[in-house]
C-alpha cells in the first residue's frame, strides 16, 4: 500500500489512543512527515527496533510495540508449552512512554497466556539482561533508546542466555511480526485480570538485590578500595536514566563513600532537559559534572546513558582541567588491570580469552598478547560478544575475561550478557583508585600503555541520511565501495579488503580468504601502515559510520593520520 493508504487507514480509526490521534491532526498538512511516518514499517532487525514517538507504521506507538510483541508471541507459540511458560521479563528506561510500552507488551502476551515480569519502575538494561537469566524466562523486553534524543524509543527483545535475540531467532520473530497487518485488530488483556491470575507479575526491589549481589564479584582488590578508594572524590552523573536506581548502590556496597551524584542529572527526567543528547561519548554531557568536579577537585567522573548500559569518564589533569577518555581507552585500561591483577593473583587462567567487536582498539589486542590471552573478534552488536561467553561455557575451551565495544560498551562479569555500565562503573573506579594509590590518573594509565604498546588513535564519523530516501542512498553508498573498491585512503595503500557480506577477504595481488563470521553489511580495509577503515550502515539509526584505527610512535603523527583519512572519508562520500 501507499503511504496515503496506509495514512487513511490510521486517520479513520474512531478508537486510536487520543494523545495519537491529536498528533496524528497536527501533521495533515505536513506530507514529508505523513511519508515518513506512514510509507513503510519500522524495521525489526537484530538489534529490536528504534524510532520517533508519533503515529505511523514507522514509528514508535502503543500499536507499533503491540506489533512486534504480538510477533514474539506468536513465535512463543510455537514452542513447547513449557518453554512458553517460562515467560518474558521487561524493563523500561525513563523515556516518554516506556512505562506504558511496558505494560502494553505485558497486556499483549497475557492474551495468549505468556507470562510476564515486569519491573515496578524504570530500571538498566544489564538488570533486564540478568533478569532473564535469574527468573529463567524465555525471553526478555527492555523499552529504550538507549542514547537517542528524547524523541525517541526503542524496542529491544532478549533471549533465554540474556544476551538480545541471535539473527536466527530474532529473523523468525521478524517474519511473525510482518504477518500482524492489522495494528488496530490486535488483541490485549485486561491488565487486573493478569495481575489476579497471576500472568502478570510485577518484579524489583527482589531482583535488584540478587542483581547487586552479583555486581559484588566486580570488585578484584576489596584492600584497595578499603583504603584509598573510600575516601576518593568521585562524581557520577546517571544523565537523568536509570543508572541512579542502582549504581549509588552498587558504589557503596563495594566501598566508595566520597561520591557525589550530579543531582539536576539524578532525575528520571524523560525531556532530558540539561543534556539534549544523553551520550557519554559527547562532551557537553559532562558540563555539569565537570562544574561540580572542579569545585570538589574530584579525580574522576563518570557518565552513564540513559539506560545504563554504556559509560564515558573524565580525568582530572595536573591544571584542574578534565581529559574525557574514549571508549577505547577506558576498556585498554580496564583490560590491563584485570589480566595484571589476575596474574598477580595466580588466578589468570591458561585458556584466558577477551572478545571485542572487529571496529575496536587493536591496542587491546597487543595488550592480551602480551599476557597469552587470546582476543576474539567479532561483529559489532553484543550479542555476538554474549554468543562467544555461551560457547566458553558450553564447550570449555576458553574463560572469560572481559568483552568491549568502542562504543563505550563493556562487560566484566558474564552474570549480564549485555554492556553493563553498572558493573563498569564500579570497576573502573577501583582501576582509578589503584593509579591515584601510585600518585597517578587513569589517563597517565592510557600514556603508560601507549608507551609500552605504541600509541593508538581511533576515530568513528557518522554521515547521516535523513528522510524518506535515507535507507536507499545507504544502500547505494554501499554498493558504490563494493563495485569501486577503494585502491587507496589518504595516499596509504589498501593490501586487503574484507566483505563480511560476501564473507570473503581480498587481498592485493589477487587471492582470497574466507571470513569465519557470520554474514554482516560491513566493509573493512587494512592499509599498509597497519591503518584499518571499516564502514557499517547502522542498524537503528539513519546514518553510516565510518571507523578508522591507526598507530604511530607519538600522538601528534597518529592524530594528524586521523585527519588526513577522515578528508579521504568525505570525499568517498560525496
Amino acid at each position: 500500500m501507499s503511504w496515503q493508504d496506509n495514512y487513511a487507514i490510521w486517520n479513520n480509526q474512531t478508537e486510536m489512543d487520543v494523545p495519537l490521534k491529536k498528533t496524528l491532526r497536527e501533521m495533515a498538512n505536513d506530507h514529508a512527515a505523513l511519508e515518513k511516518a506512514f510509507s513503510t514499517p519500522m524495521e525489526f532487525g537484530t538489534a529490536g527496533m528504534r524510532g520517533l514517538l508519533g503515529p505511523g507504521i514507522n514509528c514508535m506507538n502503543i500499536y507499533t510495540v503491540r506489533q512486534a510483541t504480538e510477533g514474539l508471541a506468536q513465535f512463543m507459540e510455537t514452542l513447547p508449552a513449557a518453554t512458553k511458560q517460562r515467560g518474558v521479563a521487561i524493563s523500561f528506561d525513563s523515556r516518554y512512554q516506556s512505562e506504558t510500552f511496558a505494560h502494553e507488551a505485558a497486556r499483549v502476551l497475557g492474551q495468549h497466556q505468556i507470562p510476564s515480569f515486569v519491573f515496578d519502575a524504570l530500571r538498566p538494561t544489564p538488570e533486564l539482561s540478568f533478569t532473564v537469566r535469574h527468573l529463567q524466562a524465555y525471553a526478555g523486553i527492555m523499552i529504550t533508546a538507549s542514547h537517542n534524543p528524547k524523541q525517541y524509543n526503542g524496542y529491544k527483545i532478549y533471549g533465554e542466555d540474556g544476551a538480545q535475540m541471535p539473527p536466527k531467532e530474532s529473523d523468525l520473530i521478524t517474519s511473525y511480526i510482518r504477518k500482524v497487518t492489522d495494528l488496530f485488530a490486535i488483541e490485549v488483556a485486561d491488565e487486573s485480570t493478569l495481575r489476579e491470575t497471576g500472568l502478570m507479575t510485577l518484579i524489583g526491589e527482589n531482583v535488584d538485590q540478587a542483581y547487586l549481589a552479583e555486581v559484588k564479584q566486580v570488585t578484584i582488590n576489596q584492600e584497595l578500595v578499603d583504603t584509598v578508594g573510600k575516601t576518593m572524590s568521585l562524581i557520577y552523573t546517571p544523565l537523568h536514566g536509570t543508572g541512579k536506581v542502582l549504581g549509588e548502590r552498587a558504589l557503596r556496597q563495594a566501598g566508595f563513600e566520597q561520591f557525589t551524584t550530579v543531582a539536576e542529572q539524578a532525575i528520571a527526567d524523560p525531556e532530558f532537559t540539561t543534556t539534549p543528547f544523553p551520550n557519554p561519548e559527547f562532551p557537553q554531557t559532562f558540563d555539569m559534572a565537570i562544574e561540580l568536579g572542579k569545585a570538589q577537585k574530584a579525580d574522576l567522573l563518570i557518565a552513564t546513558d540513559p539506560d545504563a548500559d554504556r559509560l564515558g569518564a573524565a580525568v582530572r589533569q595536573p591544571d584542574g582541567s578534565y581529559q574525557l577518555m574514549t571508549g577505547n581507552q577506558i576498556a585498554s585500561v580496564l583490560l590491563r588491570y584485570i589480566l595484571q591483577a589476575s596474574k598477580d593473583a595466580g588466578t589468570l587462567p591458561a585458556n584466558a580469552a577477551a572478545v571485542k567487536s572487529i571496529v575496536s582498539t587493536e591496542l587491546a589486542t597487543k595488550i592480551a598478547a602480551s599476557y597469552h590471552v587470546k582476543m576474539i573478534n567479532v561483529l559489532t552488536g553484543f550479542k555476538f560478544i554474549a554468543e562467544q561467553i555461551q560457547h566458553f561455557e558450553d564447550t570449555d575451551q576458553n574463560t572469560f575475561m572481559f568483552g568491549f565495544e568502542e562504543s563505550y560498551g563493556y562487560l566484566v562479569k558474564p552474570f549480564a550478557r549485555d554492556k553493563d555500565a553498572i558493573q563498569t562503573l564500579v570497576l573502573l573506579a577501583e582501576v582509578a583508585a589503584y593509579y591515584k594509590s601510585n600518585g597517578k590518573t587513569l589517563y597517565d594509565g592510557i600514556q603508560e600503555l601507549y608507551a609500552e604498546y605504541g600509541y593508538f588513535a581511533e576515530q568513528t564519523t557518522a554521515v547521516d541520511f535523513e528522510g524518506v530516501n535515507g535507507p536507499q542512498e545507504m544502500a547505494d553508498l554501499m554498493i558504490k565501495c563494493r563495485q569501486e573498491r577503494p585502491t587507496e585512503f589518504s595516499g596509504i595503500r589498501v593490501v586487503s579488503a574484507e566483505d563480511f557480506q560476501t564473507q570473503v577477504q581480498t587481498f592485493v595481488d589477487g587471492h582470497t580468504e574466507a571470513i569465519k563470521l557470520p554474514t554482516s553489511n560491513v566493509l573493512k580495509y587494512h592499509l599498509e601502515d597497519g591503518t584499518w577503515i571499516a564502514i557499517r550502515p547502522s542498524g537503528t539509526e539513519p546514518k553510516v559510520k565510518f571507523y578508522v584505527g591507526t598507530s604511530a610512535d607519538d600522538a601528534a603523527t597518529a592524530n594528524l593520520k586521523l585527519a588526513n583519512f577522515e578528508k579521504a572519508i568525505h570525499a568517498l562520500v560525496k
